[in-house]
């Protein structure tokens, strides 16, 4: 059995091998993700869709559609595909358009040549960028009934307009 010292000041210490958690297996709180992963070797041609999240290591040329996952391109991936998918991580390289309905990442070693469309974005340093960013409203409710979506943007509209007027005397 472990047994607490004392030390010369006459603090109490323990063993770290009396640690409790040392002995108990890692819990997790949330189910494990299932992930299908693309290795360097793998070459694919075609459409990708699934039920799963994505880790591309290799080389794909086609369509990936993963909208309820994630997509994560390594950093030895190579995509030559418009993604559309919940989220995107972007590491290596991907050369097509990407649709996201909740974030896209492009780490610091990341490429993306193609058009991004997305509720969340972050580009860190050292990443590049060439293409259009969309960053649509998070809430799709109203996305998704264009009727009423005109009708209260004509109403601010009049009101916006004498701002202007009054911003430009204002100046004068």
């Amino acid at each position: 059995m472990l047994q607490s010292s004392e030390n010369v000041n006459g603090v109490r210490s323990t063993s770290p091998a009396s640690n409790p958690n040392s002995y108990n297996p890692v819990k997790t709180t949330t189910a494990p993700i299932e992930q299908a992963t693309i290795g360097r070797s793998l070459v694919i041609k075609g459409e990708i869709s699934g039920a799963e999240a994505l880790y591309i290591d290799g080389r794909i040329e086609g369509k990936i559609t993963l909208t309820d996952n994630r997509v994560t391109v390594g950093r030895n991936g190579t995509v030559q595909a418009d993604i559309t998918a919940r989220e995107v991580v972007v590491m290596g390289k991907v050369t097509g358009n990407i649709e996201c309905s909740d974030r896209v990442d492009i780490r610091s070693e990341g490429v993306v040549n193609g058009n991004v469309s997305t509720t969340r974005i972050s580009v860190e340093d050292g990443a590049v960028l060439k293409g259009g960013i969309q960053v649509k409203s998070g809430d799709h409710k109203h996305q998704h009934q264009p009727q009423p979506q005109p009708k209260i943007a004509e109403a601010p509209k009049p009101a916006a307009e004498p701002q202007k007027a009054l911003s430009a005397t204002a100046g004068v």
